[in-house]
């Protein structure tokens, strides 16, 4: 570990089924292994606020949803997510501000009302974005079927694949050190043990370049 008490903030966006949720968990094995403490959570969280906003998206639409998302958020910082990283953990959060960035635009919130209530929340020490083709993501989602009302086929799936193209172009313009993964050809292992080396190694070295995408 580095020399500072302060943990490392690792967040995973992309489409649904670009495999997010594998991808924490083997974080989570992986990291372990080499002695790292490590949080895994997601967005929107486990909490009273987070349950609302995953479970009822067919109750809560556009700006509505946005601030309810935004509102868990703020909240998970303040009661999960920041208390852990003084606690010295890696911290890797299954989606993020990028998901807001996409989601909500596809329920019709501009993006400028996007940004702003998102404006404060925290910058992660590394935001990656994975993405696949959407032919592959599609069938993904269409086999463990959909979660909610966003997903409906291949075209909402190119639909999330361009807008976190763009996402991530905006955040990394706002200081985000954003990192793109093709999940596509890799196997899942694969990719934890990419990430697994690039995470240990902020963690060795907080004074590296910031990713761009």
């Amino acid at each position: 570990m580095n020399d500072s008490s302060r943990g490392v903030f690792v967040t995973l966006d992309g489409p649904a089924g670009v495999g997010k949720t594998t991808t924490t968990r083997m974080l989570r094995e992986y990291l372990g292994k080499r002695g790292y403490p490590v949080h895994d959570t997601t967005e929107p969280s486990r909490a009273l606020l987070g349950e609302i906003a995953r479970h009822h998206t067919e109750t809560y639409r556009g700006r509505a949803l946005a601030c309810l998302v935004a509102a868990d958020r703020y909240q998970h910082l303040e009661t999960e997510v920041r208390p852990h990283l003084d606690a010295g953990f890696i911290v890797v959060c299954d989606r993020y501000v990028a998901s807001s960035y996409v989601l909500q635009r596809m329920d019709g919130v501009p993006l400028p009302y996007v940004e702003a209530v998102n404006s404060a929340a925290d910058r992660p020490d590394l935001a990656v974005i994975l993405q696949a083709p959407p032919a592959i993501t599609a069938a993904r989602v269409a086999a463990r079927g959909a979660h909610d009302r966003f997903h409906t086929g291949e075209c909402s799936s190119r639909q999330e694949t361009d807008l976190y193209e763009e996402a991530a172009k905006r955040l990394a313009a706002r200081g985000y050190p954003v990192l793109a993964v093709d999940t596509g050809e890799a196997s899942p292992v694969d990719v934890a043990v990419y990430l697994t080396a690039r995470i240990a190694e902020l963690v060795e070295r907080p004074d590296a370049p910031a990713v761009t995408a």
